[in-house]
């Protein structure tokens, strides 16, 4: 990975074999602990992809076939176990068949080109809680303003 920030901006380069997730993650070592992932396109493959159902499971399916990921946005922000990050993307096949969700696993397989917008200072604004089903929820910070 490979990353540059202007201001409150981050601009990121993810290299082939590397895994988004854990690249996002990667940058609370750096004194990033709260950002907005505002767009990111790139080719990835061994993508896991799924949705929250209405008993609170998440359904996965995974393309290990390379595919264009069109769009995704999500954030960063603390977790129980460390830094958590929220991903949804929209990628396409070789044949221009679209999938979409909650992204749980992908692997660069070309590059992957992100912007992130990092929230707070000093302070974190937002964190993740455990709730009953597998989900994470965001929870706001008070910044005692």
């Amino acid at each position: 990975m490979e990353y540059r920030r202007i201001g409150r901006d981050l601009f990121i380069r993810l290299d082939k074999g590397e895994e988004l997730h854990s690249s996002i993650r990667s940058l609370s070592e750096h004194g990033i602990s709260a950002a907005a992932l505002t767009s990111g396109i790139g080719r990835v493959r061994n993508t896991s992809i799924g949705y929250l159902d209405s008993g609170g499971i998440y359904q996965k399916v995974v393309v290990e076939e390379p595919m264009e990921l069109l769009s995704m946005q999500g954030n960063l922000a603390p977790g129980p176990d460390g830094p958590f990050s929220h991903i949804h993307i929209v990628a396409s096949d070789d044949d221009h068949v679209v999938r979409g969700g909650h992204l749980f696993e992908a692997t660069v397989e070309v590059t992957a080109e992100i912007h992130m917008r990092v929230l707070g200072d000093d302070s974190t604004p937002m964190e993740r809680e455990a709730t009953e089903s597998e989900f994470l929820r965001i929870s706001f910070c008070d910044l005692g303003e």
